[in-house]
């Protein structure tokens, strides 16, 4: 027979919580996780009344968890703000098709406004053609840096205030893992924050920061919550999958593996002594970048001259021909109409 609720006393305890070992039953588990989610909040200082808050909506469990709990929380702390979900298809044919049909669903069931951009009119690539001219590796590279730049120019063609993304304590931890085993000291500072983007970009929130994956998946589970939860066709290579794997083992071994790696993360950020790229802008498109042309318009770049792999191995060769290519009595006129606009590109509302 399962031992009485922890908390409660009363109830039947329904799971152990992975996080601390506590025996709850499924309310006083929800009530849990709600209040954490809302101290991480308050103790941030994420958000403040009458803020726009882009809502980046996958359609997985994070996502889904992210937007349900926000409207929740919003209800019941008087957050005071104006929710919208943002999506972006980056052209999978099946994954992101199925992935937006629970975004939709999500959509109704929260009764929020649901905005969705494609990488086919934002960049003129999809991800699907991305991946027949790269080949069998490279894609979660590519996927990363358009993705990024594409939930900002969505957010900003909004006019959301921030972006909140549903990044959980694995995430936050695979990526410290990771960065510090590329010896990336500029990515290691700001990973690990629960609120980025004081370098100019729009502000990008993790309210889910210090919830663990399987808390999360038992939280959607609890709910009810409606979710996708096939893995990408294009992810089994990918370098965070290693780094995840790795992470898997040591919280095996050391269950406080997470917090752990997400801790050292934080107090990594505070040096002070640690030098920083200077933030400036693309030259090409206008978007935040440390370089004179950002990783986006060098993949881009990339694709469109044949040489992906190039792209991605050598990037700085195609930074200096992008540079030297770029002539002096080029107007401002000319150079907007080589890009992507954001004020004429149209969103989808369902």
């Amino acid at each position: 027979m399962a031992p009485a609720c922890g908390r409660c006393g009363e109830a039947r305890a329904a799971l152990r919580r992975p996080r601390t070992g506590e025996a709850l039953c499924r309310g006083c588990f929800a009530a849990a996780f709600e209040a954490e989610a809302h101290g991480s909040i308050a103790a941030a200082g994420l958000f403040r009344p009458g803020e726009t808050v882009a809502v980046a909506a996958s359609g997985g469990k994070d996502s889904a968890v992210l937007a349900h709990l926000l409207r929740l929380l919003d209800a019941r702390h008087g957050y005071g703000l104006r929710l919208l979900l943002l999506s972006v298809d980056e052209g999978i044919a099946g994954y992101r098709d199925a992935s937006l049909a629970a975004v939709r669903r999500a959509r109704r069931r929260l009764a929020l406004p649901l905005h969705v951009l494609a990488y086919q009119d934002l960049f003129g690539w999809s991800m699907d053609r991305i991946a027949r001219h790269l080949g069998g590796r490279g894609h979660c590279t590519f996927c990363g840096v358009l993705r990024r730049q594409a939930l900002d120019r969505g957010a900003a063609l909004l006019g959301a205030d921030k972006i909140a993304t549903g990044h959980n304590a694995d995430d936050v931890a695979e990526t410290v893992l990771m960065n510090f085993l590329r010896g990336d000291v500029g990515r290691l500072r700001r990973c690990a924050g629960i609120l980025t983007g004081s370098e100019g970009t729009l502000p990008r929130c993790k309210p889910l920061k210090h919830a663990y994956e399987k808390e999360i998946v038992l939280y959607a589970y609890f709910q009810g919550l409606d979710y996708f939860s096939t893995e990408c066709v294009y992810s089994p290579n990918a370098y965070r999958g290693h780094a995840r794997a790795l992470l898997k083992d040591l919280e095996a071994i050391r269950p406080s593996a997470v917090a752990d790696l997400v801790h050292s993360g934080e107090r990594l950020a505070v040096r002070e002594d640690i030098r920083m790229p200077t933030q400036g802008t693309c030259q090409r498109c206008g978007y935040i970048s440390s370089q004179a042309v950002c990783k986006a318009c060098v993949l881009l770049e990339g694709l469109n001259r044949g040489l992906p792999r190039l792209a991605i191995g050598k990037p700085s060769r195609l930074q200096k021909a992008l540079l030297d290519e770029e002539k002096p009595e080029t107007s401002v006129q000319e150079e907007e109409s080589s890009q992507p606009a954001i004020q004429s590109l149209k969103t989808i509302d369902f």
